[in-house]
């Protein structure tokens, strides 16, 4: 039975046991985005503005990019079963490191900055999945919701910091930039060299199931990975169009407070929460984060400054318990190696916002043509509560079919 006490408690109680890797670790899980997105967030404007591609052909570079990074994650997991976890990562942040030394002649040279863009995009889609599964390497289970809500919240804490550190010098000082970010990755490859190569893992020959395509695809949790689908699909509407939506009706300067906040509960509430979500059944955790999202869809609709605010910090809510639980029970379902299950959640987010990505700007650009586009949160409101219903009638019936595969767990 799950030990019951403070959430604070037990999360100081959790870091004073963290290893010297693992604290390495979790500090590399917020320098790491601090460096890319005091870059990344920019890249259309470097593009467009800079090097005078069309924003047509923007999109396009912005969007293979994207579906690399996710996608990748699996090429990732199969790179890390092979050769290892720790020189998985290293391999990935030298890819990375190069990447961003290729931005120094970017600013003159489409070629080399769009270069620079896809070796960054590889570098993140090798590196996540061992990074990960090293970090939870040979912890017990009762840690893991821990150790991923401490490097979520590290993550997310980089990503907010960045595009505010680099703003003053993404255009006027881009050199320097693009030199202390190759820099700054230059030495976390360096610190990542001198971690100790993971001990083996006696499991991990029974867990590699068949060959070639049986293998890629043997030990697939299903119903995470189409909850992963599903909440990145759901959620990248916000995170495409809050911005089209929220600034014309507020202003530039609240938009940011409202990311900032946005960021601050992600960065606060994860490793505060993560006992009880870990606690919670995958059953009520779905109903409880689709129905936030639910409810902050439909309260972006009605517009304006109170509903904008509270719509999003609804979205944070849902957004920390799917995306948590999801990768949670996704290890806890599936016998293969934690690289490889990350790697399959990467690709299963990717296919969400690549989704999202097709069905969202015709959308949007349809509402606001009718002079309402409100209708467009609810839209996606009504998205955000049908279809998890759809797929949890999918799943029942399938059980139906098989009875005997159906677990105590699944119950």
């Amino acid at each position: 039975m799950r030990r019951q006490g403070k959430p604070r408690g037990r999360l100081r109680s959790g870091l004073a046991r963290l290893t010297a890797p693992q604290q390495f670790l979790l500090a590399g899980s917020f320098l790491i985005p601090l460096g890319s997105f005091a870059v990344l967030p920019f890249m259309s404007v470097l593009l467009h503005r800079q090097l005078g591609m069309g924003l047509g052909a923007v999109g396009i570079v912005l969007a293979v990019a994207s579906l690399t990074q996710f996608s990748g994650g699996v090429a990732g997991a199969a790179l890390a079963e092979r050769i290892g976890l720790r020189r998985t990562m290293l391999l990935a942040l030298g890819i990375r490191t190069a990447g961003f030394a290729c931005f120094l002649p970017g600013p003159h040279h489409p070629a080399a900055a769009v270069t620079a863009l896809f070796l960054v995009s590889v570098g993140a889609a090798l590196y996540l999945p061992a990074n990960k599964g090293y970090l939870i390497h040979r912890a017990d289970e009762e840690q893991r919701p821990l150790l991923l809500s401490a490097s979520s919240s590290a993550l997310n804490a980089g990503i907010a910091l960045g595009p505010l550190a680099a703003a003053p010098f993404v255009l006027s000082a881009s050199a320097g930039l693009f030199t202390a970010v190759t820099v700054l990755f230059a030495a976390i490859t360096a610190g990542h060299a001198l971690l100790p190569a993971e001990a083996p893992d006696p499991g991990a020959a029974d867990r590699t199931m068949g060959t070639g395509r049986e293998r890629a695809f043997a030990g697939l949790a299903g119903l995470p990975f189409a909850a992963t689908v599903l909440s990145l699909y759901v959620f990248m509407f916000f995170q495409h169009y809050l911005a089209l939506y929220a600034v014309p009706r507020t202003s530039t300067t609240y938009y940011g407070l409202v990311l900032a906040l946005y960021a601050l509960l992600l960065v606060v509430a994860q490793p505060l929460l993560a006992d009880r979500i870990a606690g919670l059944s995958y059953a009520r955790a779905l109903w409880f984060g689709f129905g936030a999202m639910t409810c902050g869809m439909a309260t972006l609709a009605i517009g304006g400054h109170v509903a904008i605010l509270l719509g999003s910090l609804l979205i944070c809510l849902g957004e920390i318990v799917l995306f948590f639980k999801n990768d949670l029970e996704a290890l806890a379902r599936s016998p293969r190696a934690p690289a490889v299950v990350f790697g399959r959640q990467r690709l299963a987010a990717g296919i969400g916002a690549f989704a999202s990505g097709v069905a969202g700007g015709e959308g949007y650009q349809l509402a606001e043509r009718t002079g309402r586009p409100g209708l467009f949160w609810v839209a996606v409101a009504a998205q955000c509560a049908l279809l998890p219903l759809l797929l949890v009638t999918l799943v029942r019936r399938r059980r139906q079919r098989r009875p005997s595969a159906v677990t105590a767990r699944d119950r």
